[in-house]
C-alpha cells in the first residue's frame, strides 16, 4: 500500500539499504459527459507511447455506463494529494479524441484520482514490486511493497505466496 515502506521501516526494516522506498504517482481521471453514455460498450485501451511512461489514455466505464478518461501518470512528492487538476483536461481530450470521434473538450470534467506507489529506484526505469520475507531481527515479517494496480488482481496469487514465505520459516 501506499505507507508499506513506512511500516516495514516501523518493523525494523531498513528500506533505503533494501531499495524499499516508495515514491508515488498519481493517476487522474475525467469524466466524460453523460450525453455520451451507451456510446462505448467496452473499455478501450489505445497503444501506449513509444518511451513506455504510461499505458496512455483509456476509456473506463463505471456501473452505470459512465465513461472516465484515465489514468494518467502525474508523479507526487506526498501520498495525499487526491485532486484532479482541470487544467489537465486538454492532454486528456488530445489522447482520447482519436478513438472517440464525437468527444468535444467541453465533454471533460474533472473526477478522481488514485495515488501508486511505485519503488524508488536509482534508475528511473521500470521496477516491479517487492515480495518477501525477512531474516533475522524481523523473521516472520513479509514485506510487500510497491505492488501497484495489479496487485487487486494478484492478491490470491499473492496471498498463496505469502502463506508458502510463512511456511518456510515454519520449517
Amino acid at each position: 500500500g501506499l505507507h508499506s515502506d513506512a511500516v516495514a521501516a516501523l518493523a525494523g526494516v531498513a528500506v533505503d539499504g533494501a531499495g524499499l522506498r516508495l515514491r508515488w504517482s498519481k493517476g487522474n481521471y475525467f469524466a466524460v459527459a453523460p450525453a455520451h453514455a451507451g456510446k462505448v460498450g467496452r473499455l478501450i485501451y489505445p497503444v501506449p507511447p513509444a518511451d513506455g511512461s504510461s499505458l496512455g489514455v483509456h476509456v473506463c466505464l463505471d456501473l452505470a455506463g459512465q465513461m472516465r478518461l484515465g489514468p494518467d501518470v502525474e508523479p507526487l512528492d506526498g501520498r495525499e494529494d487526491y485532486t484532479v487538476d482541470p487544467g489537465r483536461s486538454a492532454a486528456f481530450f488530445a489522447g482520447a479524441c482519436a478513438f472517440l470521434p464525437f468527444l468535444a473538450a467541453a465533454d471533460l470534467s474533472p473526477a478522481m484520482a488514485g495515488i501508486r506507489p511505485r519503488l524508488a529506484r536509482a534508475s528511473a526505469g521500470f521496477a516491479d514490486f517487492v515480495v518477501r520475507r525477512e531474516e533475522g531481527g524481523q523473521a516472520g515479517l513479509v514485506d510487500l511493497i510497491g505492488i501497484e494496480s495489479p496487485g487487486l488482481t494478484a492478491a490470491p496469487a499473492l496471498a498463496e505466496l505469502v502463506d508458502g514465505l510463512l511456511a518456510e520459516g515454519d520449517a
